[in-house]
Parts: structure tokens; C-alpha cells; sequence
């Protein structure tokens, strides 16, 4: 599967994570899907819900924001294609906290941004999927594009 990423989305979304810095963010990705291909049309930053002394290295959104994004993408006739979160001073790879999520929680068809901001600056950004067998994630081709 391949990513479309308008450049302005991604600067956007960029922006936000660096504003996070040194704590994690994060939000929700809408936009549409058919057949490989995923275009990524809009993002809505989410607060970090998780314990404040924890959000150095941990992002977590309510389960009511996933509700409320849901269905604000389908009144613009978008879909909920994932999220995006940070690591700051980390990889940009998905960590054995992220894999738990994605298993408990948003299942085999969510994408996953993660961006690697150093100092509050991105110098990575990645996509995923969780792997049908829920034993990892593959790593999907993400395109920028104007």
C-alpha cells in the first residue's frame, strides 16, 4: 500500500508534532481509500490524555475522540484512515507500546504516521499498518506530493 501526502498536510502536521516537543502528539488522519492507494486529505491534532509526567514517551488519545473524529469525517464524506503521533528524540518506528495499541485498539486497517522530532525538529516521518497476523507493523510507502 502507498500513502498520498499533499506537502501542506504534511508540513501542517509536522508543525503540530514540533510543537509537542519534548512530549509526544498526535491526531487523527482523514482522507479517502480505494483498492492500494490511500490519500490523505485533512488531520485533526488531539490532546494527549495520557498522565502528564508519562507523555515524554507516551501519546494516548479517549475513546470518545475516536467516536467524535469518526464521525466528523463522514459528515465530509472522508473516512478515518489513522493516526499520527510522535517520538521525540526516537525513531520514527513503531514501539512495543505502539503494537500494543494498535493490537488492542484501532486493528489491521489503521494507518500509523509517526514522525521522529529531535530537539523540536521532525527529521523523520514514517507510515505503517499492523500486519494481519498482529505480530508487527509493515512499513508502507508513503508519497509526498504537491
Amino acid at each position: 500500500m502507498h500513502i498520498q501526502l499533499p506537502k501542506d498536510l504534511r508540513a501542517q502536521i509536522l508543525a503540530h508534532l514540533q510543537s509537542a516537543y519534548p512530549n509526544e502528539g498526535g491526531g487523527f488522519l482523514m482522507g479517502d481509500i480505494s483498492g492500494d492507494s490511500a490519500t490523505l486529505i485533512d488531520h485533526s491534532p488531539v490532546k494527549n490524555s495520557f498522565a502528564e509526567a508519562e507523555q515524554f514517551h507516551r501519546y494516548a488519545m479517549t475513546p470518545l475522540e475516536y467516536a467524535k473524529h469518526e464521525d466528523a469525517a463522514d459528515e465530509r464524506g472522508l473516512t478515518l484512515l489513522g493516526w499520527y503521533h510522535s517520538h521525540p528524540n526516537s525513531p520514527a518506528i513503531p514501539s512495543a507500546y505502539d503494537l500494543n495499541a494498535a493490537v488492542e485498539g484501532t486493528g489491521v486497517n489503521f494507518l500509523w504516521l509517526i514522525a521522529q522530532v529531535n530537539d523540536g525538529q521532525a527529521v523523520d516521518l514514517r507510515a505503517y499498518r499492523l500486519r494481519a497476523d498482529k505480530t508487527g507493523f509493515d512499513t508502507l510507502e508513503l508519497i509526498t506530493s504537491d
